[in-house]
């Protein structure tokens, strides 16, 4: 259960339209990564400085979505007779807006500072 002010995710629904799926469990696969990186990023990643000088300089102090935050996700495959576009990234960009329209239809509150979890205690 997460604390007040925090954010789980539970379930993340997925379509992804990239033409011809050649392999779709690789689809599949690179959605559910993409939305664990996304996911990991709006909630918790946050670069910071200290007289001008990044305070992250390497992965120690990364802080990616750990596997106990990973939400169960069910990916959509949209049927296609198109040429195959690649399944690389489209799963990153649309998190972040999702999650925060999430949290705005949960709280009524706009959270507009990142990390996201930061921003819910503002």
């Amino acid at each position: 259960m997460p604390s007040a002010g925090s954010v789980k995710v539970e379930k993340v629904v997925c379509a992804v339209d990239c033409g011809t799926a050649i392999n779709p469990d690789q689809v599949a696969a690179q959605m559910q990564g993409g939305i664990g990186f996304g996911l990991g990023s709006i909630l918790a990643e946050e670069i910071t400085l200290t007289g001008g000088i990044v305070d992250q300089s390497n992965y120690d102090t990364y802080l990616p979505l750990r596997i106990d935050q990973m939400p169960q996700i069910e990916v959509h495959i949209v049927a296609s007779e198109a040429a195959p576009s690649g399944a690389g990234e489209p799963g990153v960009p649309p998190v972040g807006p999702a999650l925060a329209n999430a949290v705005y239809q949960a709280t009524k509150k706009r959270v507009r500072t990142l990390p996201l979890s930061k921003g819910l205690m503002a």
